[in-house]
């Protein structure tokens, strides 16, 4: 598993401004990338109870082509999806060549919430590691790279958060009983969150823990992690250009196209 930084550390809005839309446009040079040569990728993000998930994807998303990714906020199953295995509905969901999905929760609650709720018996959740382990190593092997995101947070941060979004009403929706319950069990929380880190922190699928106690940080290292994890050993430079376009655009609109070597870093 590989944790990034302490709790890092963000000089004021204008720098994290700045490292935001660094990142961002790196992470959309990727994007293309995955696009040009039909590449997939499955994007899981975990974590404690307002610890910043939503806001993170939202940020990471907002540059990105709407076109080459697809969010999934992953509830309770639907009445359809009852009764059939519990990764049924991510094998649904999963990328077409040339996109990624990004999963706001996921396939992971069989042993965390299913696991201290009771909604699994012991066998089950306990079985689902090997599950899960076999499910990502079958996705590696065809050639989709998962990254799996934690957002960590601290108990005393969690209830800060959680009076902020009770005394403001544009964010009150965001707290529900289930979150108050939650925090009830933190500590048969903490057990399953640590054996599951324990149990499918993969080399083809390690676990990336993002300390989140400071929203900026947090979701700047996001980025800066999703770069760095799904960049590796992909050749993320723009595609050649087409001869043929460039003869023609010459020919019927009068624009010379100069070529890729006269272009400077960043003219993409």
């Amino acid at each position: 598993m590989k944790s990034h930084g302490a709790f890092g550390y963000i000089e004021d809005k204008a720098h994290y401004k700045a490292e935001l839309k660094k990142w961002q446009k790196k992470l959309l040079h990727v994007q293309q990338a995955y696009y040009h040569q039909k590449r997939r990728a499955v994007i899981v993000f975990e974590g404690w109870d307002a610890a910043g998930k939503g806001g993170a994807i939202r940020r990471l998303t907002s540059k990105l082509d709407p076109r080459g990714f697809t969010v999934y906020p992953i509830a309770a199953p639907r009445e359809e999806e009852n009764g059939r295995h519990y990764l049924y509905r991510f094998y649904t969901k999963l990328p077409v060549p040339g996109t990624m999905i990004i999963l706001d929760r996921s396939y992971y609650g069989r042993v965390l919430v299913e696991r201290v709720e009771g909604l699994a018996s012991p066998p089950q959740w306990q079985r689902a590691y090997q599950e899960i382990n076999e499910f990502e190593r079958l996705l590696c092997d065809d050639g989709v790279r998962i990254v799996k995101l934690f957002l960590h947070i601290s108990e005393k941060e969690q209830l800060r958060r959680f009076e902020e979004r009770l005394h403001n009403p544009h964010k009150r929706w965001k707290l529900t009983e289930e979150d108050v319950r939650n925090r009830e069990k933190r500590k048969d929380y903490e057990q399953a969150i640590d054996a599951m880190f324990a149990k499918t922190d993969t080399a083809q699928a390690p676990w990336h823990l993002i300390p989140a106690e400071h929203k900026w940080f947090a979701r700047v290292e996001v980025l800066k992690t999703l770069v760095s994890a799904l960049r590796k050993g992909v050749d993320i430079s723009p595609p050649p250009i087409d001869k043929k376009l460039i003869m023609l655009a010459e020919e019927k609109l009068g624009i010379t196209v100069p070529s890729s070597s006269d272009q400077q870093p960043g003219d993409s």
